[in-house]
C-alpha cells in the first residue's frame, strides 16, 4: 500500500473560502456525451472563444451566476483518456493539475457507462475533487439499461448527479452539487483502482523515490503511475530532476515494463466492479433503435441517398428562407439607408455622400445581409448534431474525402459553400483535427458559390447559346477539380502526405436542445459580427475609395488605374482592363461582376443592353476564359474576412488569396490559348 503520511498529504486539496475568489469548475469528459450542452446550459452567451496558449485546440470559458456566487466554467477538450497522446489530453490534464480548479466536473454517457469510466478511473487520481454528471439517463433507458446512481455513488465515494441535459433536466443539481463539493473543506477519499496485486510494491517504492523532487502540483502517486505507463512527458520531468538517481528508478522501470498492463488490468477491474454495483445491461438479443437506424444511415448506398437527401432539404431551407429575408434586409438597410443617407446629406461634398453610401452602409448591409443565411445554416447544423446525425454523414462521405487526405467531416461545410462560402467556412469548426480543419478552410473558396452561379448563368448564353447548359457544367467540373487538386497539394504540405485513419464514435441518437441550439446559433452570430463584420467595413470603405478616388467615377480611379495595370495579363486570355475590372470589383461581392460590366460598357445609353453590347467586345474564346477566371477566383471579402476570423491567421488567409489569384489566372490563359485553337 502508499504510506500514510504520504496519502493524508496529498489527498485533500487546499481550498480558499468560497467568498474569496470566483470559483472554478472544469469541465470534463469524452467526445459526444453532452458536455457542450450543457456548457452552453450554465454560461449562456457569457462565453470566451479562443485558442489554448501555443495550441490550435479550441478553448472555451464562460461565467455563471448562482446564489450570488461568480463561477467560471472551462470546457476542457473532449477526451477519451489522460495519456498525453494528444494535444487534447495534455491540455486537459495539465489544466487539472496545474490550475487546480475547484472541482472537475465530469460528464459520462450513461448508456456507454462502462467505457467512460476509464477516464473517471483517471481523473480520480488527479488533485482537484470530482463530480459525475451521469448524462443521457432518458437514452440509457430506452437502449435497455437500468441505472442506479445512488448506489454507484456509493461505489465510487463521488457525488453522481442524474441528468437529462437535452431536456434540461439535472443540469441545477449538477451545479449545486458541484457548490458544495467546492465549499467542503474535508473531502472524502475516492474508492480508486488501484494497481494489479503483482505490481503494488514496486508502484510504493517508485512513490517514495520520487516523493521528494516531485514538483508541485504534480500527485506523487499519479507521476508514479504515469513513470509505470512509459509516460514521455512525466518521465522527462522526473529524469530532469533527479539527474544521476535517474539510473535507480530507470533500472526499476526496465526490470517492470510489463507494468502498464498491470495498470490497466487494475482499472477495467475496476470498471467491472462500478457497473456490477450500480448497473444492469440490456437483455441480450435487445436492439437498440440507434442501431436499427444506423442500418440505412451507414449503408455505403442507402447512407449515401440519406445523406444527400438531408443535405439537400438543408440547402434548400437556408436559401429558400434566408435569401427572402435577406433581400428584404438589402431593401430596408442598404436601399432605404442609402436614399436617406443621400437625402440627409445632399449639401454635403460628394466624396462624403459616397463615403457613406458606398463605403459604409454598403459594408454594413454586406455583414448583415449574410446573417439570415448564417443563422439558418448555423441552426441546421447544429440540429443535426445535436440529433447525432453529423457523425453518420461523416462516416459515409470518407472514403470519397479520403482521396484528398481529409476524411468525412470535411464534405459537410464544402457541401454548403455551393449556397455561400461563408457559413462553408464558418462550417469547418466541427472538424477537430486543427490541419484538416485548416486545410478544408483553405479549399472551400473553390466551392462555387450561388453568387458565381449567378453571373455564369447571366453571361454563358450570352455566348454560347445552346451550348451554354454543358459550358456552365464543364467551368463547374473544372472547379471542382480544382478543388481536388489542391486538397491534395494541401495535404502534402500540412499533413506531409500522411493518411490518417478516421476514427469516429457513432454516438447515441437523441433528441436535440432547443435551447443549446439557440444558444450556439448566437454565440455564433454574435462571433461572425465581432471579428469577420469588422473586417468587411473596413475592406468596403477601402475598396469605395479605390473605385471612387480620384476622379470620383470608376473610369478614372484607382480601381481602373490597376485594371489597366493588368491589361498585360488580360492580353493573354484575351480580356481587356474593363473585364479586369469587373474581376477585381468582384472581391466586394461575387455578383458585382455584371453591374461593374454595364458600367464600363456604358449599356442602357442608347438603348443598348449588356447582353447585345458584350458579344462585340471579346471572342468566345476570351469569355470562356473570363468565367473561367470568374469561377475560380479569389474569395469575396466577406469569405476572406471568415477565413481570418477561422482561421486567426492572416499569413493563411494571404497565402490562400494569392494562391488562389494565381490558380485562376493561370487557368484562364490556358483556357484561352487552347480554345482560341478551336472556337
Amino acid at each position: 500500500m502508499i504510506p500514510s503520511d504520504i496519502r493524508t498529504i496529498r489527498s485533500v486539496p487546499k481550498f480558499t473560502t468560497v467568498s474569496n475568489h470566483v470559483l472554478t469548475f472544469a469541465l470534463a469528459g469524452q467526445p459526444n456525451v453532452g458536455k457542450s450542452t450543457i456548457f452552453n446550459m450554465l454560461t449562456g452567451l457569457k462565453q470566451h472563444v479562443g485558442n489554448w496558449p501555443g495550441k490550435t485546440v479550441e478553448q472555451k470559458s464562460g461565467m455563471c451566476h448562482h446564489d450570488g456566487l461568480e463561477i467560471q466554467i472551462v470546457d476542457l477538450p473532449g477526451t477519451y483518456s489522460l495519456t498525453a497522446n494528444s494535444p487534447e489530453e495534455r491540455i486537459a490534464r495539465d489544466f487539472i493539475i496545474k490550475a487546480s480548479p475547484d472541482v472537475v466536473v465530469v460528464i459520462v454517457n450513461a448508456a456507454a457507462l462502462e467505457r467512460d469510466l476509464y477516464l473517471i478511473s483517471e481523473l480520480l487520481w488527479l488533485p482537484s475533487p470530482l463530480v459525475v454528471g451521469l448524462n443521457m439517463m432518458d437514452v440509457a433507458s430506452q437502449q435497455g439499461f437500468q441505472i442506479e446512481p445512488h448506489v454507484l455513488e456509493a461505489a465510487l465515494n463521488v457525488p453522481v448527479v442524474p441528468m437529462s441535459a437535452s431536456r434540461g433536466q439535472g443540469v441545477l443539481e449538477l451545479l449545486e452539487t458541484a457548490i458544495r463539493m467546492a465549499e467542503q473543506k474535508h473531502l472524502p477519499n475516492p474508492k480508486r483502482p488501484e494497481i494489479r496485486e503483482d505490481h503494488k510494491s514496486v508502484l510504493e517504492e517508485l512513490v517514495v523515490r520520487v516523493y521528494s523532487i516531485t514538483p508541485e502540483p504534480y500527485p506523487p502517486e499519479w507521476v508514479a503511475l504515469k513513470l509505470l505507463e512509459g509516460d514521455r512527458e512525466i518521465t522527462q520531468l522526473i529524469q530532469d530532476r533527479m539527474g544521476a538517481d535517474w539510473q535507480q528508478v530507470h533500472d526499476i522501470l526496465i526490470q517492470h515494463e510489463d507494468a502498464i498492463l498491470a495498470i490497466a488490468s487494475g482499472r477495467y477491474e475496476w470498471i467491472g466492479r462500478m457497473m456490477r454495483a450500480g448497473v444492469t445491461k440490456p437483455k441480450a438479443g435487445q436492439v437498440a433503435l440507434t442501431d436499427k437506424i444506423d442500418r440505412f444511415a451507414t449503408h455505403p448506398v442507402w447512407g449515401l441517398l440519406i445523406l444527400f437527401a438531408v443535405l439537400g432539404f438543408t440547402f434548400s431551407l437556408t436559401f429558400t428562407i434566408g435569401v427572402p429575408i435577406q433581400n428584404w434586409l438589402d431593401a430596408l438597410i442598404v436601399q432605404s439607408g442609402s436614399t436617406w443617407a443621400a437625402v440627409l446629406l445632399s449639401g454635403s461634398p460628394a466624396w462624403l455622400q459616397g463615403l457613406v453610401i458606398h463605403g459604409l452602409i454598403a459594408g454594413v448591409g454586406t455583414v448583415l445581409t449574410l446573417l439570415p443565411i448564417l443563422v439558418i445554416f448555423f441552426a441546421a447544423m447544429g440540429l443535426l448534431e445535436d440529433l447525432g446525425y453529423m457523425a453518420r454523414a461523416a462516416f459515409v462521405m470518407d472514403r470519397f474525402m479520403h482521396s484528398m487526405g481529409l476524411h468525412g467531416k470535411s464534405f459537410l461545410p464544402l457541401f454548403m459553400g455551393f449556397g455561400c462560402n461563408v457559413p462553408a467556412v464558418m462550417g469547418a469548426r466541427i472538424i477537430e483535427d486543427p490541419k484538416a480543419r485548416l486545410a478544408t478552410i483553405l479549399i472551400t473558396p473553390l466551392v462555387p458559390c450561388t453568387a458565381r452561379l449567378a453571373v455564369l448563368a447571366f453571361m454563358a448564353p450570352i455566348f454560347f447559346g445552346n451550348s451554354a447548359i454543358l459550358v456552365s457544367w464543364g467551368l463547374v467540373g473544372l472547379s471542382l477539380l480544382t478543388l481536388l487538386a489542391l486538397g491534395v497539394v494541401f495535404h502534402e504540405l500540412l499533413l506531409g502526405g500522411e493518411h490518417k485513419a478516421f476514427i469516429m464514435e457513432l454516438p447515441l441518437y437523441h433528441l436535440p436542445n432547443r435551447r443549446t441550439i439557440l444558444q450556439s446559433v448566437s454565440i455564433r452570430g454574435i462571433d461572425f459580427l465581432r471579428t469577420a463584420g469588422s473586417v468587411i467595413l473596413v475592406m468596403s470603405v477601402v475598396l469605395w475609395a479605390l473605385s471612387s478616388f480620384p476622379g470620383g467615377t470608376i473610369h478614372t480611379s484607382y480601381l481602373a488605374g490597376i485594371g489597366r495595370l493588368l491589361a498585360p495579363v488580360g492580353s493573354w486570355m484575351g480580356l481587356d482592363w474593363r473585364m479586369m475590372v469587373a474581376l477585381l470589383s468582384s472581391f466586394v461581392r461575387k455578383e458585382n461582376t455584371i453591374p461593374t460590366l454595364a458600367i464600363l460598357f456604358a449599356a442602357g445609353d442608347q438603348n443598348m443592353s449588356l447582353a447585345s453590347v458584350l458579344p462585340g467586345s471579346m471572342t468566345n474564346a476570351a469569355a470562356l476564359a473570363f468565367l473561367t477566371v470568374q469561377i475560380l477566383f479569389i474569395p469575396c471579402l466577406a469569405t476572406l474576412a471568415s477565413i481570418r476570423q477561422e482561421t486567426g491567421s492572416w499569413r493563411w488567409t494571404i497565402i490562400d488569396f494569392f494562391l488562389i489569384l494565381a490558380v485562376s489566372l493561370v487557368a484562364g490563359v490556358l483556357v484561352y490559348q487552347i480554345a482560341s485553337l478551336f472556337i
